[in-house]
């Protein structure tokens, strides 16, 4: 070890960068730890627990509400429809983007201003849009009467336990549509303009090359895509609560929202956090799979 690295008693002392890389991280480490571990912490505590945050408090049960939660029907049915949910909305959200995204790498008039129309839903208010969406959708809404006019009788979208959950799906593939095709256009630019030329001499047709160079090179993006719209999937609250209000007969009541409304209609907080957890526990599951299969697969 380098004399500088030692004490004069002959231990080791940090370095000087050790020190300087320590003192510029302390903010960062400092926030996460207010904001984001002691949240995490003080959660797993409250899922513990029993009673509310008035005079009376709260007690310790153990594990009383996780085995309350797994007994509970309800339960089981908002899991299945928050896993439904999240399969149905991240493939589509994914294949459309890296479609549009492939389209629009190449030279086609107007690709700046399509790239901009296809990013604005990414950036408007989840709350507004969905208001629209659920006038949009109402049984005397837009949709309805254009369906009249094509002689189809009119369908209850959101009263339906068929079609209310398929409207929400659709509602958050058009949400994260843009966000994703950004991304993916932005992956597109790091592949070298070479490959293409060199299998375009080889012979290689349009979908030899997508699958050959597109998809290998688009690797690390498409991992962080699917990251991405699983989280924004699975913590999606807005969609239930301004267009389906969880129904109809519980059909699209998802897990973020069945947490809300455990927590601050019911004031059932330990039971509440007990069920937020789990969904924490789910999502770093998905995503420890996730990047196993970009480093391992």
């Amino acid at each position: 070890m380098s004399p500088r690295f030692q004490r004069p008693g002959g231990g080791d002392r940090p370095s000087q960068d050790t020190l300087t890389a320590w003192l510029f991280l302390a903010p960062a480490l400092a926030f996460l730890g207010v904001f984001v571990f002691f949240p995490i912490a003080y959660l797993a505590y409250l899922s513990l627990t029993q009673g509310s945050f008035t005079r009376s408090g709260i007690h310790w049960v153990g594990l009383q509400n996780y085995t309350r939660l797994l007994a509970t029907p309800d339960f089981w049915q908002v899991l299945g429809n928050t896993l439904y949910f999240t399969a149905a909305t991240v493939l589509p959200s994914l294949v459309l983007p890296l479609g549009l995204a492939v389209l629009l790498n190449r030279a086609v008039k107007f690709r700046d201003w399509l790239r901009a129309a296809y990013f604005i839903p990414s950036i408007t208010s989840l709350v507004a849009v969905g208001l629209g969406w659920r006038w949009l959708f109402q049984t005397d809404g837009p949709v309805n009467a254009a369906l009249g006019w094509l002689g189809i009788t009119p369908i209850p979208w959101l009263g339906s336990t068929t079609w209310a959950m398929p409207v929400l799906i659709l509602f958050s593939i058009w949400k994260q549509l843009g966000f994703n095709l950004v991304v993916f256009l932005a992956g597109l630019q790091t592949i070298p303009q070479s490959r293409y030329e060199a299998a375009e001499l080889d012979g290689a047709n349009d979908w030899q090359q997508f699958w050959h160079i597109t998809l290998p090179g688009l690797r690390p993006t498409l991992v962080f895509a699917i990251v991405t719209t699983t989280l924004f999937t699975l913590r999606s609250f807005e969609q239930p609560y301004v267009i389906t209000g969880g129904g109809p007969l519980n059909t699209t009541n998802l897990l973020v929202y069945y947490v809300y409304t455990e927590a601050f209609a019911q004031f059932d907080f330990g039971y509440a956090a007990a069920a937020a957890t789990l969904l924490l526990l789910i999502t770093l599951l998905l995503i420890y799979l996730q990047f196993n299969f970009q480093f391992k697969g």
